[in-house]
């Protein structure tokens, strides 16, 4: 029996080309080659040459790192994005362990904080009640401490993701395996020596957009960003996100009657405290702002069973989602606070209608458990649940072009 052709064809093949590019962490050769490579995607997916934008960032790179015990046996860490370095002789303290990290728990362990490197627990991304990496860090700083160790799920291996930092002055940041950080624990208040060595230089990266126009000046923003980490293949996040944006871009391109434009906007430097997109919306004039109607960003898609539309406390936003998913027939959950977790929340932040598709959003069983680990690879995507989420992103950008009005779709929830 043959199989009905997929509506995305080139959807599994650019998901593989993508992550064969490697992690992508900004300013490495992997990057710049997946930079490369999506501006060959994106012309064959839109018909267009892609505008670049050119933006400064703060460069860094690791160049080594270890964790030496009490015992003398030497374990390694992972640096997280953009930490600050220690000495060449190393940053000798003892440790506190805070268990999962949350501001009470370190308020409870305040007098213990100052002097010490402190460590806490890598958490599931995407949740109601998640506690970021980066508030964890800044208060470590806040109370004192003189070094920061946050501890993944995986026994053996490290985490890694951003520390935060922008410029200036912080301490040194690591990511660990959830059984050095259980001997830490074991052994809480025997001094250990944390090396970091790292570099730092002004460098620049790159965003790309591919605009197919409407017949009137507004625009649906299909975004998704192009760095990761440098531990794995960084496929859920994002590859997934960029091959299901380049899938819909295709579609639209053979798409008649569009009202609004359709811009595919490729972010860099997601990962550096959402950089690209920072640059991005705060270069648009007002009027710029005003033509853009919604935000569809895709970040970390088919990698669970569930997907979840972060709204941004948008909710005139939700009932063209539920028409989408209706018409598509792949169920999509929704989530109103505005969660700063991806490139949308500068949008947002700006007043422009955005949201968030996500994968495994409170869900701990689903693969996205596995971000920002070794376990960041193409065998967790699951290639119909990737296929349910080009469906259902195409059918929102859809009608995002054929809905008349937008005005509802820019009203704020009211804080309570």
């Amino acid at each position: 029996m043959s199989q009905t052709p997929s509506a995305f064809p080139h959807l599994s093949t650019d998901l593989d080309a993508i992550c064969d590019t490697g992690g992508r962490l900004t300013g490495t050769p992997s990057e710049t080659e997946a930079v490369a490579l999506l501006k060959t995607l994106g012309r064959r997916a839109t018909g267009v040459d892609p505008m670049v934008q050119s933006f400064a960032y703060g460069g860094w790179r690791a160049l080594a790192a270890s964790l030496e015990l009490a015992d003398g046996s030497c374990h390694s860490c992972h640096p997280l994005v953009r930490t600050v370095p220690t000495s060449s002789a190393g940053l000798t303290a003892e440790v506190v362990d805070l268990g999962r990290g949350t501001e009470a728990d370190f308020a409870a362990r305040a007098g213990r904080i100052p002097g010490r490197i402190v460590l806490v627990r890598h958490e599931l991304m995407f949740s109601a009640d998640t506690v970021h990496r980066r508030l964890k860090y800044g208060w470590a700083k806040e109370y004192g401490a003189a070094g920061f160790l946050i501890a993944g799920p995986l026994r053996e291996s490290p985490v890694t993701g951003s520390s935060g930092r922008t410029d200036g002055a912080g301490i040194p940041a690591a990511g660990i395996s959830l059984e050095l950080a259980e001997r830490l624990s074991a052994h809480e208040g025997e001094p250990i020596r944390l090396r970091i060595a790292t570099e730092e230089t002004e460098a620049t990266a790159e965003n790309l957009f591919f605009d197919m126009p409407g017949s009137i000046d507004e625009w649906i923003v299909l975004s998704a960003h192009i760095d990761g980490h440098d531990l794995a293949e960084s496929a859920m996040d994002n590859a997934t996100g960029l091959a299901v944006a380049l899938s819909v871009a295709g579609r639209v391109r053979r798409m008649e009657g569009r009202r609004r434009g359709v811009r595919l906007a490729f972010f860099n430097a997601e990962e550096w405290a959402l950089t690209g997109s920072r640059h991005y919306v705060a270069g648009l004039s007002q009027r710029e702002r005003d033509a853009i109607a919604l935000n569809v960003n895709l970040d970390t898609v088919g990698c669970g069973a569930h997907l979840t539309a972060l709204t941004s406390d948008f909710p005139g936003i939700e009932p063209l989602l539920a028409e989408a998913s209706r018409a598509s027939g792949v169920p999509l959950g929704i989530h109103r606070p505005l969660q700063r977790n991806s490139d949308h929340a500068n949008f947002a932040e700006a007043g422009i209608p955005a949201f968030r598709m996500v994968s495994g959003f409170d869900d701990r069983t689903a693969p996205t458990r596995l971000l920002l680990t070794q376990q960041d690879v193409r065998a967790h995507v699951d290639r119909r649940q990737i296929e349910a989420a080009a469906s259902l992103a195409f059918e929102i950008v859809r009608l995002g072009c054929l809905e008349p009005r937008k005005d509802a779709w820019r009203a704020r929830q009211q804080a309570a």
